[in-house]
């Protein structure tokens, strides 16, 4: 019987893997984690209309209490408030500023839930973390491995692909081999209060809040030129180019008859957001990128292999070419060019049903030229 702490967030899915770490035979403790304080970090300032409530922490804690006293397990509470500050907001607003799109809850995966919370079950004489994470324990060349889940659909390794080998090995996933439908009715079986809880989505910290909004406290406002790519005329004014991401469809106030428009790039130095039309949409394509802080769960055996790789959450798997270089760096060739691969976010690369790693997309290339240097390029001829 091994001492298990698992992470009880306060939703469904933790919930039932506690109780099933406990009907296995498992000593089991809870423990909730609270990252965010709405009123420390004053992310109300300049919206009086946002409130804690909005905040759904203690609501989750709340009923992070009520799943341990139906299921009779222990539940400590933890704050890790300075160090999500550290480690995974200020990298959020920093990537912001440099008008990339980071992704802070695979940050906190790695800095905050298989970090601090790993090492402080460990120094309590634990022998390994639980989490409800729908993936899987696995073994690749003798070491341990991450496996995607069972339920492919709700596959979340792509959020823990900046985890370590060491804590993976630490690290039990009860959910891997069964379904969210199976999930939610072992739930009601045990009569759970968050049977049917909606599933949390979009950025802890933010909540349901409006994303923009949340924003502009910590990045003020600069307004400045649109531009359409193609006529290189002046089309509109934005709020702040930080507010957009590559690919986004909505949100810009432009005239003109010739969209619906997409972003294709920004430049934060000359305050300026570039949108193409559907028709000249091939400024969102790219043939490769370059990675950085790249972790790799399981290595392959040569520095140049062939895998698979997602360059966001939902998108579908692309086959790809790799070539590892010094400094936790990789070059990733597509097979074919794939639309919207943009810098700040995470690339995940598997082999089959490992998820070997990933890193953070620095730059994109087409054709092998950069493709920020095409873009100024054809803005300048």
């Amino acid at each position: 019987m091994s001492r298990v702490m698992v992470g009880l967030s306060g939703g469904v899915d933790s919930a039932v893997a506690a109780y099933l770490l406990k009907t296995a035979g498992h000593d089991v403790t809870c423990c909730f984690m609270r990252n965010w304080d709405s009123a420390l970090n004053n992310d109300t300032l300049g919206n009086p209309t946002l409130n804690d409530d909005i905040c759904p922490q203690e609501k989750d804690y709340n009923d992070a209490r009520k799943v341990a006293k139906i299921l009779d397990l222990p539940l400590e509470r933890v704050d890790y408030i300075k160090e999500y500050w550290d480690d995974v907001f200020q990298n959020f607003i920093t990537e912001y500023q440099k008008g990339r799109t980071p992704n802070p809850d695979i940050l906190c995966n790695k800095y905050i839930k298989f970090d601090a919370f790993l090492n402080y079950a460990i120094d309590r004489g634990f022998d390994y973390i639980a989490t409800g994470h729908y993936c899987r324990n696995g073994s690749y060349a003798g070491e341990a491995a991450l496996l995607k889940a069972f339920d492919t659909n709700k596959d979340q390794t792509y959020f823990l692909a900046q985890v370590k080998q060491e804590a993976i090995a630490k690290t039990l996933f009860p959910l891997g081999e069964i379904d969210k439908t199976k999930v939610r009715m072992i739930a009601h079986e045990l009569g759970l209060n968050v049977a049917d809880k909606k599933d949390s989505t979009g950025i802890c910290f933010i909540g349901e809040r409006n994303f923009r909004q949340f924003l502009k406290n910590y990045i003020p406002m600069k307004s400045g030129n649109i531009i359409d790519i193609e006529t290189k005329e002046v089309i509109g004014k934005h709020e702040g180019v930080y507010y957009y991401t590559i690919g986004q469809r909505k949100g810009f106030n432009v005239g003109g008859n010739r969209g619906p428009y997409f972003c294709v790039g920004k430049d934060v130095y000359k305050n300026e957001l570039y949108l193409a039309t559907k028709d000249d949409q091939n400024w969102l394509y790219s043939d490769a990128c370059l990675i950085t802080d790249l972790n790799l769960i399981s290595k392959p055996s040569s520095d140049i292999f062939d895998c698979e790789a997602k360059f966001r959450y939902r998108q579908s798997l692309n086959p790809v070419s790799v070539k590892l270089l010094e400094g936790q760096r990789a070059m990733i060739y597509f097979k074919d060019r794939l639309k919207a691969v943009t810098p700040g976010q995470q690339a995940v690369l598997y082999l089959d049903d490992f998820c070997l790693g990933g890193g953070v997309i620095d730059k994109i290339y087409l054709d092998g030229k950069d493709k920020d240097e095409i873009l100024n390029s054809y803005l300048n001829s």
